[in-house]
């Protein structure tokens, strides 16, 4: 069996192809809701994890689409930034609830990143069974 190596992502077939990629990171902060009437209104911390997806097209001439290692580094200065703090004081996030939270995390992201490659969307886990996607259409 041969293998041949896809350049530039195309190959013989039809249609668009695409390559999602996934990094994640977890971190510990602490917050309270403002204005919720539950529980969460008081101060309570999690540990979170934050994944992002992203959409390459294109596979450079060694066949990656972009390096993973520069990718985790970049969501790693984020949350490192996230990690043991109090999101309440983050005014940047506003109201630190996750679905605010999670767009923060995906506007930072967003920035910055090589042509050819496309933030898809970011879901950060609250709980191991609880999670919020932010994406934009």
């Amino acid at each position: 069996m041969t293998i041949t190596p896809i350049q530039n992502g195309e190959d013989s077939s039809s249609g668009e192809k695409m390559y999602r990629l996934r990094i994640e990171a977890v971190f510990d902060a602490a917050h309270k809701i403002e204005g919720y009437e539950g529980k969460c209104r008081n101060l309570h911390g999690h540990t979170y994890k934050a994944e992002a997806f992203l959409l390459a097209k294109k596979l450079d001439s060694v066949g990656i689409s972009i390096d993973l290692r520069a990718l985790k580094e970049k969501l790693q200065a984020v949350t490192e930034q996230l990690d043991h703090s109090y999101l309440n004081d983050k005014k940047e996030i506003g109201n630190p609830t996750t679905e605010n939270l999670t767009g923060y995390i995906f506007r930072k992201l967003k920035a910055d990143l090589p042509d050819g490659v496309a933030l898809e969307k970011v879901r950060v886990w609250e709980t191991p069974k609880s999670w919020i996607e932010y994406f934009e259409g």
